[in-house]
């Protein structure tokens, strides 16, 4: 299934328009693809197609886009009527982490595409080998994890079932590269995945040091900028330790791993923030507070700072550079 691809002849379908679906939508519509969303709640219908709008001018403003943002929009198609994913060769989901609303819109997705369209979810939390059985022919159902802002971030995850089909999968990867990404391919499915498997272990770490009165969240929040910060989007963990020298580490694992906090309980600063219904800038009250001005000076802020990180990861191609693998 691997050919030359011409994403305008590829039609995308995305069901679901909150943040994250959306911002899937614009991705795609940037890299060329006719889109079919599809907006399973009523709030999505309503909104849906304006956030979409508001991320192209997002993409826009960050030079992203080579005409204009009503000539991308004639690519999109936005309907509560699953039969506009006929023509779809992939389609992706992106609902709540609910395995029943899931299953319920496989079912709706096979009743109208064709035998060999990949199905996929946009899943963080429940593994691709448990969700490709709940659809009739699980060897095309895979994963593809995407970050938010999709279409301002070079990071995308295609992980595997089971029972996937690998061609299937390749062809996904190949096609991420036409999205502008740098996509990772799990051939195994992994709970956590990759990501998350990285980013909760440091979340752990970072609440219990919290919790045990050793850091503050601020000092947390100031060590992770100015230290991981100052390097992770030139390489990674691996490539770190090869250029700070590998043998140091050893001596370094010996005395702090036995000191990490290896707890499977939430947190209590989390449960607490669960008690109070807290959700961070959305509700101007987190693990910090906020008052609506400075919620969205952060909302503000991270777009602009997600146009200037992409740009700054362009310049510098880590798995380009002399000596990669």
């Amino acid at each position: 299934m691997i050919e030359n691809l011409h994403t305008s002849q590829i039609s995308v379908g995305v069901i679901g328009l909150g943040l994250m679906g959306s911002s899937i939508v614009a991705a795609l519509l940037v890299s060329g693809h006719p889109v079919k969303a599809i907006a399973p709640l009523p709030e999505d219908m309503a909104l849906g197609p304006h956030q979409i709008e508001e991320q192209l001018i997002n993409c826009e403003q960050s030079g992203l886009l080579s005409r204009s943002v009503n000539s991308y929009l004639k690519q999109l198609t936005v309907s509560e009527d699953y039969n506009a994913l006929q023509d779809c060769r992939l389609v992706i989901e992106c609902v709540i982490e609910i395995l029943d609303i899931k299953k319920a819109i496989y079912r709706k997705i096979e009743e109208v595409v064709a035998a060999d369209t990949v199905i996929a979810s946009n899943t963080s939390a429940i593994p691709i080998s448990i969700l490709q059985q709940h659809v009739s022919r699980p060897v095309r159902f895979l994963g593809i994890h995407w970050a938010e802002p999709a279409y301002m971030t070079r990071f995308l995850e295609i992980t595997c079932g089971q029972q996937t089909e690998i061609l299937l999968a390749e062809w996904v990867y190949a096609l991420a590269h036409y999205w502008d990404k740098e996509p990772t391919l799990l051939k195994k499915d992994i709970r956590g995945f990759v990501t998350n498997r990285l980013m909760y272990a440091v979340y752990r770490e970072a609440l219990t040091l919290v919790e045990n009165g050793e850091a503050t969240i601020e000092d947390a929040d100031k060590v992770f900028r100015y230290d991981a910060g100052s390097w992770m989007t030139l390489m990674g963990v691996f490539r770190r330790m090869d250029f700070l020298g590998v043998p140091d580490y050893v001596e370094i694992f010996k005395n702090v791993f036995p000191k990490l906090s290896n707890s499977d309980n939430v947190p209590a600063i989390m449960q607490e923030m669960i008690r109070l219904k807290a959700r961070g800038v959305h509700t101007s009250h987190g693990l910090y507070d906020y008052t609506s001005e400075e919620a969205k000076e952060w909302n503000d802020a991270f777009t602009a700072f997600n146009q200037d990180i992409y740009k700054l990861a362009a310049q510098y191609p880590g798995d380009k550079i002399k000596g990669s693998v």
